[in-house]
């Protein structure tokens, strides 16, 4: 079922067009990962995934259930999220 999915990726224009990674390179192949249960590739593929699956599991129990410190939290995963996005790119293309 997965190889499946492989077939279907999205292809990124930033690469095609300019031949360069973007900022989301890897993350379609990453989820992909870790629906085959390769949780280290997953991560060496794209290091945010773990972060940005939390990330959005909050925010959408936050939407649902209206926490307390919620927006805090979500505003806070989602700087932590950007800085390991950016220092990822940075050391992928260096």
């Amino acid at each position: 079922m997965f190889l499946n999915l492989e077939d279907y990726l999205l292809p990124c224009l930033n690469k095609k067009l300019f031949g360069v990674d973007c900022l989301g390179c890897g993350f379609q192949r990453a989820i992909i990962f870790i629906l085959k249960g390769e949780f280290v590739a997953a991560f060496k593929m794209y290091p945010a995934i773990y972060t940005l699956l939390i990330l959005i599991v909050f925010a959408l129990l936050n939407l649902k259930f209206q926490f307390k410190h919620g927006r805090k939290i979500v505003l806070f995963l989602a700087i932590i999220n950007i800085l390991i996005i950016i220092i990822s790119y940075f050391l992928k293309i260096t």
